[in-house]
């Protein structure tokens, strides 16, 4: 189902439908409808902002972002994010795409998840994070209007206990790799899930390194 919210169509285009086709195949649906979210959300956020970007990668980034949950490109030791990031480049690569802008969706799938830092970066990496952040967190939620909210989720709905899902969802693509949270938010997940849990802590890295002193 497409949106009639103008400024925040998916892209009319081979590559769009394609992502679409291999995403739906790929992820369960609960990720499949939260990504197109990011995407919509994101897109409504670039109208808003008045940003310039380009739609296809805008929607590369939304649909991928979440693409190292699954099983198929889940690494044993790599960060879900860069798993994801990975497996677009990989995709983009085979469909004439320009090195400059794969990497430009690699670094927003690779910092969706690290608060701070991508509204400062390329539209395209701003709008991922965006799109992300009113999706889980409901970061802006009051910046979209009621009509363009329910237009979003009326064409991919939430599940009925979504905030629980999505926080199950996290835990069960990352939990076979616990050290890739380091330094990131996913930690919150694992010690929800497993309160024996002990995170990484950086000042312990810093005073258990080789250095003297």
């Amino acid at each position: 189902m497409r949106l009639t919210v103008e400024g925040a169509a998916i892209p009319d285009s081979k590559l769009a439908r394609e992502i679409t086709e291999l995403v739906r195949d790929t992820v369960t649906p609960l990720l499949f409808h939260h990504s197109s979210r990011v995407y919509y959300f994101g897109a409504l956020a670039g109208k808003r902002r008045e940003l310039k970007f380009d739609p296809e990668l805008l929607y590369a980034g939304a649909m991928f972002h979440d693409m190292g949950l699954s099983v198929r490109h889940s690494s044993l030791d790599q960060r879900f994010e860069v798993d994801g990031a990975n497996a677009a480049r990989d995709f983009l690569r085979g469909h004439d795409i320009s090195e400059s802008e794969i990497a430009t969706v690699w670094t927003a799938i690779a910092l969706h998840t690290t608060p701070g830092i991508p509204q400062h970066m390329h539209p395209v990496v701003a709008l991922v994070t965006a799109g992300v952040e009113m999706d889980v967190l409901g970061i802006a939620y009051r910046e979209y209007s009621e009509a363009e909210r329910d237009a979003v989720v009326s064409a991919h709905p939430r599940s009925e206990h979504f905030k629980e899902d999505i926080i199950q969802t996290f835990y069960d693509g990352i939990k076979h790799k616990p050290d890739t949270t380091f330094g990131n938010v996913k930690a919150d997940v694992i010690a929800d899930k497993e309160p024996q849990f002990r995170r990484g802590n950086f000042c312990s890295v810093i005073r258990g390194s080789a250095w003297p002193g």
